[in-house]
């Protein structure tokens, strides 16, 4: 199996479609489609099945996938690396953000990769933090901000801020200027699902304290769990930032929890089994800078450096 085999693989799968792939890639279909039967029959199983929306992609398709995009982002990073010898970085750099740090960070960074690095051209893709370590697992990012540390051995990861979450309501519903995890434990709230950062730390955070929240509902979706909140369905937990609008437009309050505070790190992870590239280290240090300064310069509230948060 070659490289070009597995680049038609992946538009395939991106275009769900032979027929769409094979006029991107500018090859007939049957051609295309001979190019997919001869790397079944060489790996001995279907890779891809026929569904009503389209080309569905099997469980060792999957696999070939996240393998096949690794392998291809790591041939353009060679080809830029050669090309670049000598000369200014030049090439492409792709970040995970979770959908509440992106306004904060997408704008500075970029402006700045602008000024600095005009030769790199940076992509953002926003996701909720279990979305955005997949991405990074299956190479489809080069650098992200999570939540947690990535427990794959394929990545690395570095703390750079933490920061307070906050029980967040309709006005007038939480009582006091603080509330108890105990409280805490009786109030509906609607949070994301298993596998997001968020949600793992909510967990932990009420085992810690021998209880259990009462989930109300899990969305997978920011904006939505705020709507919900400001609704009256329920609570939530959230960091100040993710609802600063929410609060100056009085849709919402946000209580801080009385027992101990209740942080969460922010994390910058890359792939561990390969080399960045000059692109990408470039990047990297700028990402990490305009975290630290916009925190610093108050544009992400309730954000602070790790070294200076204790």
């Amino acid at each position: 199996m070659d490289l070009r085999q597995l680049r038609y693989f992946v538009e395939i799968v991106e275009r769900a479609s032979l027929t769409r792939a094979a006029e991107r890639l500018n090859i007939a279909q049957p051609a295309l489609s001979i190019h997919l039967k001869n790397m079944e029959a060489e790996l001995g199983t279907a890779l891809l099945v026929r569904s009503r929306n389209g080309l569905t992609v099997t469980e060792a398709g999957q696999i070939l996938l996240a393998h096949a995009r690794r392998v291809l982002s790591e041939q353009e990073n060679v080809l830029d690396e050669i090309r670049n010898l000598g000369s200014e970085p030049m090439g492409q750099v792709r970040i995970g953000v979770p959908g509440t740090i992106g306004p904060l960070i997408t704008v500075p960074l970029i402006e700045a990769a602008q000024r600095l690095y005009p030769k790199i051209r940076v992509t953002v893709s926003e996701g909720m933090s279990g979305f955005v370590i997949n991405w990074l697992s299956e190479g489809q990012i080069d650098l992200a901000i999570v939540y947690t540390e990535p427990n794959e051995k394929l990545l690395r990861s570095e703390v750079i801020l933490n920061e307070e979450v906050f029980a967040i309501s309709q006005p007038g519903k939480l009582p006091g200027e603080h509330v108890d995890i105990a409280t805490l434990a009786e109030l509906p709230l609607i949070v994301p699902s298993h596998g997001h950062g968020l949600r793992m730390l909510i967990d932990d955070y009420f085992a810690e304290h021998g209880t259990v929240p009462r989930i109300a509902m899990e969305i997978d979706s920011f904006s939505s769990i705020k709507a919900l909140v400001a609704r009256g369905h329920g609570a939530s937990l959230l960091p100040m930032h993710a609802v600063a609008d929410e609060l100056s437009n009085g849709q919402m309050e946000a209580l801080p929890v009385r027992e101990k505070p209740f942080q969460r790190n922010i994390l910058l992870a890359y792939q561990s089994t390969r080399p960045m590239t000059r692109c990408q280290s470039a990047i990297h240090g700028l990402l990490r800078t305009t975290m630290i300064e916009v925190a610093q310069s108050g544009g992400w509230p309730g954000a602070n450096m790790i070294n200076a948060a204790g």
